[in-house]
């Protein structure tokens, strides 16, 4: 069985995320793809229909529905696609609050249709790299995990719906939920939340910063963005009683795609040698300091997993209960921010 996809939005989401993805995992065929630009469609899919609405995909023979239209819009769609019987995977963020997510999960058990959520950075090689690194215990006993993901754009581009004041707009919603994501996959719901957001560009009308302090019984993580970074520090940076871990750079694989690379291409999601992280520790009683050698990003990952959970009953890629529990720490932060307190996760 070939599985029948659906893409509903074809801005950078659907035709760098998603379609050229799904394109290379052969248990797919992109079906159909809901846009306002079908000449767009047509140049990149030649061979795919476009639908002119939402209600004209959900009545053509699909199996999965990917939506990859503004945050503000995941719920109504999502609604729509599994009362139409579809499996359904969702671009993060799931929804713009944890209760649409909760009704979702609901609705979907209730329907009998399978529902996922697009964290596709649980796959990017720098993070592969980490949870690998922290499964060893190279770094003995965790006191400091920290990670940022920061970008220098000063300008604010106003038509971007992302740079709106509309509910799920703003980057505690974008590049927040990859960081939180991350972080609760590797250690699971912290015990307190403390954040700091602000606006830091001149014209800008919803968060473009965040700082985030997630405190777990023993160790601290520290989850960091900003929109006038022209220089970053560390992507990833790591303490424990034993040794620390430092990474650099960014996951190329968003990047390869953007010039029409493809899974399974030479060098697919690997780092150059002068992005490898540098990991210090202690070896026997002897101090010792080294590259670490990036493991291979795989964004395709997710695709065949879910191609596994609707052929064969898998595990689904991402729970959508764990999708979920970003939203509520997103609540989370901006409660914190509001009250100037540190908030006791329920």
């Amino acid at each position: 069985m070939t599985i029948q996809a659906g893409i509903i939005g074809y801005g950078l989401s659907g035709s760098v995320f998603h379609a050229p993805i799904l394109r290379s995992v052969p248990d797919y065929n992109v079906h159909t793809v809901v846009s306002s630009d079908p000449d767009k469609v047509r140049k990149d899919l030649p061979d795919v229909a476009v639908a002119g609405s939402v209600e004209e995909l959900l009545s053509a023979e699909i199996d999965v529905v990917i939506i990859t239209s503004p945050n503000e819009t995941h719920y109504d769609y999502t609604r729509l696609a599994i009362e139409a019987g579809k499996h359904v995977v969702v671009e993060k963020p799931f929804a713009v609050t944890s209760a649409e997510a909760d009704q979702l999960i609901d609705l979907a058990r209730q329907k009998g249709v399978l529902l996922t959520v697009y964290h596709n950075r649980r796959w990017d090689n720098d993070f592969l790299t980490v949870r690998n690194l922290l499964e060893t215990g190279a770094l003995g006993k965790l006191s400091i995990y920290q990670s940022q993901l920061s970008r220098y754009c000063p300008e604010v581009k106003s038509e971007g719906w992302r740079e709106q004041e509309v509910p799920g707009s703003g980057i505690l919603y974008d590049l927040g939920s990859h960081l939180i994501d991350q972080a609760l996959f590797l250690f699971g719901m912290p015990k307190t939340l403390w954040a700091d957001l602000n606006i830091e560009r001149q014209g800008a009308k919803t968060y473009d910063y965040f700082h985030l302090v997630l405190g777990y019984a023993t160790f601290r993580v520290i989850l960091h963005s900003g929109s006038l970074v022209r220089q970053a520090g560390p992507r990833f940076e790591l303490h424990g009683d034993k040794g620390s871990f430092l990474k650099y750079g960014t996951d190329p694989q968003e990047g390869q795609l953007k010039q029409g690379m493809y899974p399974g291409d030479a060098g697919w999601g690997e780092d150059q040698p002068d992005q490898y992280g540098e990991l210090a520790t202690e070896l026997s009683g002897l101090a010792v300091q080294g590259e670490i050698e990036t493991l291979p990003g795989r964004y395709q990952a997710f695709y065949q997993r879910l191609a596994e959970s609707i052929l064969e009953g898998g595990a689904l890629p991402v729970q959508p209960e764990e999708a979920r529990d970003v939203i509520r720490m997103i609540e989370y932060a901006v409660q914190s921010h509001e009250e100037g307190r540190t908030i006791k996760i329920t």
